[in-house]
């Protein structure tokens, strides 16, 4: 189970695989990140594109292109990546997905998920694509199953 949609699952693992494997001024193409991150090249392509419209992976065309993350975007927050994919419902939304849901009108799971829900938007703004970069660099983290 996942809190986010499965194309935002593999927006932030492509972005923090480019991030990994560009470290040192490297770009990676479409089918290694499509391996590394156990992903369907096509699905992944759209979403690298979308991603790179919007300025948060950066791409080179032609023989020695592929993706790479600059400095600045390495210091943007995980909710630029949620944003760009999903939208902001995860940092507004119902639980159950109702409309009407609000402090005055509360569904079965409103205070409860209120306070998960602000953790998350917590986690995702304030921790940054380098982040977990670090975290990936010195073997602490995976991004295959």
């Amino acid at each position: 189970m996942s809190i986010f949609s499965k194309t935002c699952e593999y927006a932030m693992r492509s972005v923090f695989f480019i991030a990994h494997k560009t470290v040192n001024g490297n770009r990676v193409g479409i089918k290694e990140i499509a391996v590394g991150i156990d992903s369907p090249e096509h699905f992944l392509a759209k979403i690298l594109q979308d991603l790179s419209r919007r300025g948060i992976v950066q791409s080179v065309k032609g023989p020695n292109g592929g993706f790479y993350l600059d400095e600045e975007n390495l210091n943007r927050p995980l909710s630029d990546i949620v944003e760009a994919v999903d939208g902001k419902e995860i940092f507004v939304g119902c639980g159950l997905g109702l409309k009407q849901c609000s402090e005055k009108n509360p569904c079965p799971l409103h205070n409860e998920f209120k306070a998960i829900r602000e953790q998350i938007t917590t986690m995702l703004y304030s921790t940054s694509i380098r982040d977990f970069n670090e975290d990936l660099l010195s073997g602490a983290t995976l991004l295959k199953k």
